[in-house]
Protein backbone atom coordinates (compact mmCIF):
# COMPACT_ATOMS: atom_id res chain seq x y z
CA UNK A 1 0.00 0.00 0.00
CA UNK A 2 1.01 3.61 -0.39
CA UNK A 3 2.93 5.30 2.39
CA UNK A 4 1.04 7.96 4.32
CA UNK A 5 2.03 11.19 2.60
CA UNK A 6 2.03 9.52 -0.82
CA UNK A 7 -1.60 8.54 -0.39
CA UNK A 8 -2.32 12.03 0.94
CA UNK A 9 -0.76 13.49 -2.18
CA UNK A 10 -3.09 11.51 -4.41
CA UNK A 11 -6.12 12.47 -2.35
CA UNK A 12 -5.09 16.13 -2.28
CA UNK A 13 -4.77 16.44 -6.04
CA UNK A 14 -8.04 14.66 -6.73
CA UNK A 15 -10.07 16.66 -4.21
CA UNK A 16 -8.66 20.10 -5.03
CA UNK A 17 -6.63 20.46 -1.83
CA UNK A 18 -2.86 20.70 -1.72
CA UNK A 19 -0.19 18.61 -0.08
CA UNK A 20 2.49 21.23 -0.68
CA UNK A 21 2.63 22.84 2.81
CA UNK A 22 4.18 19.70 4.31
CA UNK A 23 6.72 19.18 1.58
CA UNK A 24 9.54 21.32 2.96
CA UNK A 25 9.98 19.08 5.99
CA UNK A 26 10.14 16.01 3.73
CA UNK A 27 12.84 17.45 1.50
CA UNK A 28 15.03 18.70 4.35
CA UNK A 29 16.50 15.23 4.78
CA UNK A 30 17.39 14.50 1.15
CA UNK A 31 20.80 15.12 -0.40
CA UNK A 32 20.89 16.83 -3.79
CA UNK A 33 23.43 15.93 -6.48
CA UNK A 34 26.79 17.66 -5.96
CA UNK A 35 26.94 20.90 -7.92
CA UNK A 36 29.11 20.74 -11.01
CA UNK A 37 30.05 17.08 -10.56
CA UNK A 38 30.71 15.15 -13.77
CA UNK A 39 27.95 12.64 -14.51
CA UNK A 40 27.74 9.27 -16.24
CA UNK A 41 24.52 7.73 -17.53
CA UNK A 42 24.76 3.94 -17.27
CA UNK A 43 21.24 2.73 -18.04
CA UNK A 44 22.52 0.28 -20.64
CA UNK A 45 24.61 -1.56 -18.06
CA UNK A 46 26.68 -0.80 -14.98
CA UNK A 47 30.46 -0.47 -15.16
CA UNK A 48 33.26 1.11 -13.12
CA UNK A 49 32.94 4.88 -13.56
CA UNK A 50 35.75 7.06 -14.82
CA UNK A 51 37.71 8.53 -11.87
CA UNK A 52 36.44 12.01 -12.78
CA UNK A 53 32.81 11.00 -12.28
CA UNK A 54 30.88 12.23 -9.25
CA UNK A 55 27.31 11.33 -10.28
CA UNK A 56 26.14 8.01 -11.73
CA UNK A 57 22.64 7.04 -12.89
CA UNK A 58 21.79 3.34 -13.14
CA UNK A 59 18.66 1.25 -13.57
CA UNK A 60 16.75 0.25 -10.45
CA UNK A 61 17.82 -3.37 -11.05
CA UNK A 62 21.49 -2.38 -10.66
CA UNK A 63 23.48 -1.48 -7.56
CA UNK A 64 24.65 2.09 -6.90
CA UNK A 65 28.17 3.18 -7.77
CA UNK A 66 30.47 3.16 -4.74
CA UNK A 67 31.65 6.57 -3.63
CA UNK A 68 29.49 8.51 -6.11
CA UNK A 69 26.16 10.25 -5.85
CA UNK A 70 23.92 7.55 -7.30
CA UNK A 71 20.60 8.06 -9.07
CA UNK A 72 18.13 5.21 -9.48
CA UNK A 73 16.24 5.10 -12.80
CA UNK A 74 12.56 4.17 -12.54
CA UNK A 75 10.21 4.03 -15.52
CA UNK A 76 7.25 5.45 -13.62
CA UNK A 77 4.73 6.18 -16.38
CA UNK A 78 5.31 3.40 -18.93
CA UNK A 79 6.10 -0.29 -18.66
CA UNK A 80 9.79 -1.16 -18.81
CA UNK A 81 10.87 -3.36 -21.77
CA UNK A 82 10.36 -6.99 -20.84
CA UNK A 83 8.17 -6.17 -17.85
CA UNK A 84 4.71 -5.81 -19.41
CA UNK A 85 3.57 -9.06 -17.75
CA UNK A 86 4.29 -7.51 -14.34
CA UNK A 87 1.44 -5.04 -14.87
CA UNK A 88 -2.29 -5.82 -14.52
CA UNK A 89 -4.12 -5.04 -17.75
CA UNK A 90 -6.38 -2.67 -15.82
CA UNK A 91 -3.44 -0.32 -15.15
CA UNK A 92 -2.23 -0.16 -18.76
CA UNK A 93 -3.81 2.30 -21.18
CA UNK A 94 -5.65 0.48 -23.94
CA UNK A 95 -7.47 1.43 -27.13
CA UNK A 96 -9.62 -1.00 -29.14
CA UNK A 97 -8.42 -3.84 -26.95
CA UNK A 98 -4.71 -3.20 -27.54
CA UNK A 99 -2.06 -1.53 -25.40
CA UNK A 100 -1.26 2.07 -26.27
CA UNK A 101 2.52 2.06 -26.77
CA UNK A 102 5.23 4.67 -27.07
CA UNK A 103 5.85 5.04 -30.83
CA UNK A 104 9.58 5.52 -30.22
CA UNK A 105 9.75 2.59 -27.80
CA UNK A 106 7.09 0.09 -28.95
CA UNK A 107 8.01 -2.35 -26.19
CA UNK A 108 6.84 0.22 -23.63
CA UNK A 109 3.11 0.52 -22.96
CA UNK A 110 1.64 3.66 -21.38
CA UNK A 111 0.31 3.33 -17.83
CA UNK A 112 -3.23 4.61 -17.30
CA UNK A 113 -2.97 7.62 -14.98
CA UNK A 114 -6.47 8.92 -15.77
CA UNK A 115 -8.18 8.29 -12.42
CA UNK A 116 -7.26 8.39 -8.74
CA UNK A 117 -7.89 4.65 -8.53
CA UNK A 118 -5.56 3.96 -11.46
CA UNK A 119 -2.86 6.20 -10.03
CA UNK A 120 -3.08 4.50 -6.64
CA UNK A 121 -2.72 1.11 -8.32
CA UNK A 122 0.35 2.30 -10.24
CA UNK A 123 1.89 3.77 -7.09
CA UNK A 124 1.30 0.49 -5.25
CA UNK A 125 3.62 -1.17 -7.78
CA UNK A 126 6.18 1.59 -8.27
CA UNK A 127 6.35 2.47 -4.55
CA UNK A 128 8.23 -0.71 -3.59
CA UNK A 129 10.67 -0.08 -6.45
CA UNK A 130 11.44 3.32 -4.94
CA UNK A 131 11.89 1.75 -1.51
CA UNK A 132 14.21 -0.79 -3.13
CA UNK A 133 16.32 2.04 -4.56
CA UNK A 134 16.71 3.47 -1.07
CA UNK A 135 17.47 0.09 0.47
CA UNK A 136 20.15 -0.53 -2.17
CA UNK A 137 21.90 2.71 -1.19
CA UNK A 138 20.94 5.12 -3.98
CA UNK A 139 20.83 8.83 -3.13
CA UNK A 140 18.17 9.94 -5.60
CA UNK A 141 15.60 8.60 -8.04
CA UNK A 142 14.55 9.79 -11.50
CA UNK A 143 11.08 9.05 -12.87
CA UNK A 144 11.02 8.62 -16.62
CA UNK A 145 8.24 9.33 -19.11
CA UNK A 146 6.51 12.12 -17.22
CA UNK A 147 5.31 13.23 -20.65
CA UNK A 148 3.50 9.97 -21.48
CA UNK A 149 0.24 11.91 -21.73
CA UNK A 150 1.52 13.53 -24.95
CA UNK A 151 1.53 10.06 -26.55
CA UNK A 152 -1.92 9.02 -25.28
CA UNK A 153 -4.08 10.49 -28.03
CA UNK A 154 -5.87 12.67 -25.48
CA UNK A 155 -6.70 9.85 -23.07
CA UNK A 156 -4.34 11.23 -20.43
CA UNK A 157 -3.52 14.77 -19.31
CA UNK A 158 -0.73 16.71 -17.66
CA UNK A 159 -2.92 16.94 -14.56
CA UNK A 160 -3.19 13.14 -14.43
CA UNK A 161 0.56 12.70 -14.59
CA UNK A 162 1.22 15.52 -12.11
CA UNK A 163 -1.02 13.76 -9.60
CA UNK A 164 0.91 10.50 -9.95
CA UNK A 165 4.23 12.35 -9.92
CA UNK A 166 3.39 14.03 -6.62
CA UNK A 167 2.60 10.65 -5.08
CA UNK A 168 5.85 9.09 -6.33
CA UNK A 169 7.93 12.06 -5.17
CA UNK A 170 6.33 11.78 -1.74
CA UNK A 171 7.36 8.11 -1.52
CA UNK A 172 10.90 9.03 -2.57
CA UNK A 173 11.11 11.70 0.13
CA UNK A 174 9.76 9.34 2.77
CA UNK A 175 12.63 7.00 1.96
CA UNK A 176 15.25 9.76 2.04
CA UNK A 177 15.72 9.98 -1.72
CA UNK A 178 15.91 13.20 -3.72
CA UNK A 179 13.46 13.12 -6.64
CA UNK A 180 14.64 13.97 -10.15
CA UNK A 181 12.43 15.30 -12.93
CA UNK A 182 13.23 13.51 -16.20
CA UNK A 183 12.85 15.71 -19.28
CA UNK A 184 9.42 17.45 -19.79
CA UNK A 185 10.92 20.93 -20.11
CA UNK A 186 7.57 22.63 -20.75
CA UNK A 187 6.18 21.46 -17.39
CA UNK A 188 9.27 22.16 -15.27
CA UNK A 189 7.82 24.91 -13.09
CA UNK A 190 4.77 22.86 -12.16
CA UNK A 191 6.71 19.64 -11.68
CA UNK A 192 8.90 21.44 -9.16
CA UNK A 193 6.25 23.56 -7.46
CA UNK A 194 3.31 21.13 -7.51
CA UNK A 195 4.89 17.68 -7.61
CA UNK A 196 7.93 18.56 -5.51
CA UNK A 197 10.83 17.47 -7.70
CA UNK A 198 14.25 18.46 -6.32
CA UNK A 199 16.54 18.33 -9.38
CA UNK A 200 16.42 17.44 -13.06
CA UNK A 201 17.94 14.76 -15.29
CA UNK A 202 17.59 15.91 -18.88
CA UNK A 203 18.41 14.48 -22.28
CA UNK A 204 19.46 16.65 -25.21
CA UNK A 205 18.57 19.99 -23.67
CA UNK A 206 21.39 21.59 -25.67
CA UNK A 207 20.27 19.91 -28.88
CA UNK A 208 16.73 21.22 -28.39
CA UNK A 209 17.65 24.56 -26.74
CA UNK A 210 15.76 23.65 -23.56
CA UNK A 211 18.46 23.87 -20.89
CA UNK A 212 17.32 27.27 -19.65
CA UNK A 213 13.88 25.90 -18.79
CA UNK A 214 15.51 23.55 -16.29
CA UNK A 215 18.25 25.78 -14.89
CA UNK A 216 15.75 28.60 -14.29
CA UNK A 217 13.99 26.31 -11.81
CA UNK A 218 16.69 23.97 -10.46
CA UNK A 219 19.73 26.22 -10.79
CA UNK A 220 22.93 24.16 -10.78
CA UNK A 221 21.09 20.93 -9.93
CA UNK A 222 20.58 19.94 -13.56
CA UNK A 223 22.28 16.83 -14.95
CA UNK A 224 22.42 16.82 -18.75
CA UNK A 225 23.01 13.97 -21.18
CA UNK A 226 23.71 14.71 -24.83
CA UNK A 227 23.91 12.03 -27.53
CA UNK A 228 26.36 11.62 -30.38
CA UNK A 229 23.66 11.33 -33.06
CA UNK A 230 22.07 14.71 -32.21
CA UNK A 231 24.98 17.16 -32.21
CA UNK A 232 24.68 20.02 -34.68
CA UNK A 233 28.05 21.28 -33.42
CA UNK A 234 31.04 19.60 -31.76
CA UNK A 235 30.49 18.66 -28.13
CA UNK A 236 33.37 20.84 -26.91
CA UNK A 237 31.67 23.86 -28.46
CA UNK A 238 28.36 22.96 -26.87
CA UNK A 239 30.01 22.67 -23.47
CA UNK A 240 31.03 26.32 -23.64
CA UNK A 241 27.58 27.62 -24.47
CA UNK A 242 26.17 29.99 -21.82
CA UNK A 243 23.15 27.80 -21.06
CA UNK A 244 25.08 24.53 -20.75
CA UNK A 245 24.41 22.91 -17.35
CA UNK A 246 27.35 22.47 -15.02
CA UNK A 247 26.98 18.68 -15.04
CA UNK A 248 26.98 17.29 -18.57
CA UNK A 249 28.09 14.14 -20.39
CA UNK A 250 28.12 12.94 -23.99
CA UNK A 251 26.98 9.33 -24.48
CA UNK A 252 26.07 7.01 -27.32
CA UNK A 253 22.31 6.69 -27.88
CA UNK A 254 22.09 3.08 -26.69
CA UNK A 255 24.12 3.79 -23.54
CA UNK A 256 26.38 0.85 -24.19
CA UNK A 257 29.18 -0.32 -21.91
CA UNK A 258 32.98 -0.06 -22.41
CA UNK A 259 34.19 -2.63 -24.90
CA UNK A 260 31.18 -2.21 -27.16
CA UNK A 261 32.12 -0.73 -30.53
CA UNK A 262 29.35 1.87 -30.18
CA UNK A 263 30.43 3.04 -26.71
CA UNK A 264 31.00 6.79 -26.35
CA UNK A 265 31.73 8.67 -23.17
CA UNK A 266 33.02 12.23 -23.12
CA UNK A 267 33.06 15.01 -20.55
CA UNK A 268 33.42 18.74 -20.98
CA UNK A 269 36.92 20.03 -20.50
CA UNK A 270 38.13 21.90 -17.38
Amino acid sequence: MLAGCALAALIALTTGCTANPGRSSATDAVALPPVGAAPDYQLGGAYEPDPAIGIVARDRTSTPADGRYSICYVNGFQTQPGERDAWPDALVLARDGADVVDPDWPDEALLDTSTAEQRAGIADIVGPWIAGCADAGFDGVEFDNLDSFTRSGGALSLEDNLALAEALVAVAHEHGLAAGQKNSAEATERLHADAGFDFAVVEECLAYDECGAYTAVYGEHVIAIEYTDALPRPFAERCSEPDAPASIVLRDRDLTTPGDSAYVFELCGP
